[in-house]
C-alpha cells in the first residue's frame, strides 16, 4: 500500500487519495497487517505537508462487517477512480466491486486482475506493478479528462454483469444442456 501512496504523491498532482485497509487492531492474528500499516504511516509522515493533506489513511472496522461493507461501498461510490496496485492477486473482489459501481479502475496486470480488466475498455492496467510513474500516469489520464471515464465505467459494469455474476454460470450450463 505504501507503493500506492508514493505513486499518488509523486506522480498525481490532482485530487485526493483515500488509502483504505483493515484496522490492524481488528486483525490480531495477522501481524503483517500491522507492519504494512506502520510502513504506510511512516511513508505518509515523510510526505511534505502539501502532499500529506491530499492523502488519508483509512482503517476499516473489522469487528462490524456490516459497517465495513457500508464504508467500502460508500468510499468506492464517492471515488473518481479506484486503485488496485497489487504485486500478486487472485480474483480481485475490490476490482469487481468497483467495476460494478461503474468506477474506472487502475490496477496492476497481475493474477486474476488481468482477466477482469480489458485495458482501455473496462479499466486500466499497468504491466509492471513496481512502475509507480506508469501507475500515476494512468491515474492522471482518468482524473484529467484524457479518457471517457463514464464510458469505461459503463463497460466495466457490463463486464461484471455478463461475466462475473453467479447467473452467468446458470446461463452457461443451460446452453450446455440445450
Amino acid at each position: 500500500m505504501d507503493g500506492v501512496l508514493s505513486a499518488f504523491a509523486d506522480h498525481v498532482p490532482l485530487g485526493y487519495l483515500a488509502l483504505v485497509g483493515p484496522d490492524p487492531a481488528g486483525v490480531p492474528d495477522d501481524t503483517a497487517q500491522a507492519q504494512w500499516f506502520d510502513r504506510c504511516r511512516r511513508a505518509w509522515h515523510a510526505l511534505s505537508p502539501a502532499k500529506r493533506r491530499r492523502v488519508a489513511l483509512v482503517c476499516l472496522p473489522m469487528s462490524d462487517l456490516t459497517a465495513n461493507a457500508l464504508l467500502v461501498n460508500a468510499i468506492q461510490r464517492a471515488s473518481a477512480v479506484v486503485l488496485q496496485k497489487s504485486l500478486a492477486e487472485g480474483f480481485g473482489l475490490t476490482v469487481t466491486e468497483a467495476m460494478w459501481k461503474r468506477r474506472p479502475v487502475v490496477a496492476s496486470a497481475v493474477g486474476g486482475i488481468r482477466s477482469q480488466i480489458d485495458h482501455g475498455s473496462t479499466g486500466f492496467l499497468t504491466d509492471d506493478p513496481h512502475d509507480r510513474a506508469g501507475f500515476g500516469a494512468l491515474v492522471m489520464s482518468c482524473l484529467s479528462g484524457d479518457v471517457d471515464t463514464a464510458a469505461v465505467g459503463d463497460n466495466a459494469h457490463d463486464r461484471v454483469l455478463n461475466d462475473f455474476l453467479p447467473d452467468r454460470e446458470i446461463r452457461t450450463m443451460a446452453r450446455v444442456l440445450a
